[in-house]
């Protein structure tokens, strides 16, 4: 199973990634996570790519179809992977086309998440708590004001990766505001 999961910051595509994760037994890819952890390592690309995360911004597409090329080859993706927060522009999208055909690799399904993104903030604030409260770190990006740079960035260039695969009549849509427990039987029935 290859899918991609589609939907702005705070919809709920890491909660339901681990889920998915799970039931098909294939690894979560999320750049967002591969690249934290090159920051964190300090690697080239990590330092690269800090600031402009710092910041809210969208790292360049060559880092990312970089690190995705590299991590779809590993062993543990062999029987699949979910994408979770790639593509983010429709040069991606393109991009990953390519690359999957090179790699004759094919995507199941492409899912979004639909949400209010009235109620995305509320969702950050909530997630931020729910971390300290556990005795974990709160994302550097994981504050109103990165949140609203996030989303205007989300509604600016990802958002138009939806309409990219609606119009190749691939994309599928999931009600990101219901329950969690829902929105994964949501999702199961939409990859079934």
């Amino acid at each position: 199973m290859r899918l991609i999961l589609l939907g702005p910051p705070g919809a709920g595509k890491g909660t339901q990634s681990e889920r998915l994760v799970k039931t098909y037994g294939i690894p979560q890819l999320s750049t967002g996570d591969m690249l934290r952890a090159a920051v964190k390592a300090g690697t080239p690309v990590g330092l690269k790519a800090k600031a402009v995360m710092d910041a809210g911004g969208l790292v360049s597409d060559e880092i990312v179809i970089g690190i995705i090329k590299d991590r779809i080859k590993e062993a543990d993706a062999a029987k699949g992977f979910i994408l979770d927060g790639f593509p983010r522009t429709v040069a991606q999208a393109e991009a990953l086309d390519t690359l999957l055909k090179a790699e004759n690799m094919n995507l199941d399904a492409i899912v979004e998440l639909k949400v209010d993104e009235k109620a995305l903030l509320a969702r950050i604030e909530n997630r931020a708590r729910e971390t300290v409260a556990a005795g974990g770190t709160v994302r550097a990006d994981d504050n109103p004001e990165s949140f609203k740079i996030r989303l205007d960035a989300y509604r600016e260039q990802t958002a138009p990766v939806s309409a990219y695969y609606a119009g190749q009549g691939r994309l599928k849509t999931v009600d990101g505001m219901a329950p969690i427990d829902d929105v994964t039987k949501a999702l199961d029935k939409a990859l079934g």
